[in-house]
């Protein structure tokens, strides 16, 4: 492996973390509706356990509510069920074919233990774009210790794998304040 392709790898590995945490932010709950808080719900499909998205379709109606239109006539108590018994506080009613998922507004004491659930994730993001940075380094100084690299070319690729990564910490520092922002909203 040379020093480019670590370059590369880290890059992309630091990319990826980067998307995991972006999809791990949208299941956060906010003031207003989503049905991206949704995507965690399963529903009891025949004997399995399937995303609530495979069999139904997930809407909004308006800022503060979700739709949830299930393809066949019998899955609607189910999704119901599912969605009352997950852990994300929320009581659907029905109405006819569609299922409405009201969400309620925040307590202030909520917001604020939602906004410490954001920041714990961003850490553990930042603590993933770290670990990504050490293990090029290794892989740098190992590329030196066999001598297929020099010292000087260890150090100027260490200090790119650095600028990556400052530049990773930094876009998931903005994502905790947007996010901030947006839970503390009202």
């Amino acid at each position: 492996m040379s020093l480019e392709d670590i370059k590369k790898t880290s890059q992309t590995k630091m990319d990826q973390s980067i998307a995991a945490f972006k999809n791990n932010l949208t299941k956060i709950r906010t003031g207003r509706a989503n049905p991206a808080i949704l995507d965690t719900i399963q529903v009891d499909y025949y004997g399995s356990f399937v995303p609530l998205s495979q069999v139904a379709n997930v809407s909004l109606i308006d800022s503060r509510t979700i739709s949830v239109q299930p393809w066949e006539k019998g899955m609607g108590a189910k999704i119901e069920k599912a969605i009352r018994e997950s852990d994300l506080g929320l009581n659907p009613a029905s109405m006819g074919d569609i299922i409405r998922v009201p969400m309620p507004p925040m307590s202030e004491e909520r917001r604020k233990e939602m906004t410490k659930l954001v920041r714990t994730e961003g850490e553990n993001a930042k603590i993933s774009v770290r670990n990504l940075r050490r293990d090029a380094n290794e892989a740098v100084k190992k590329l030196v210790k066999d001598k297929l690299a020099s010292e000087d070319e260890q150090k100027r690729s260490e200090a790119e794998v650095q600028k990556v990564t400052d530049k990773h910490i930094a876009e998931i520092d903005q994502l905790v304040a947007g996010k901030e922002q947006e839970i503390m909203a009202v």
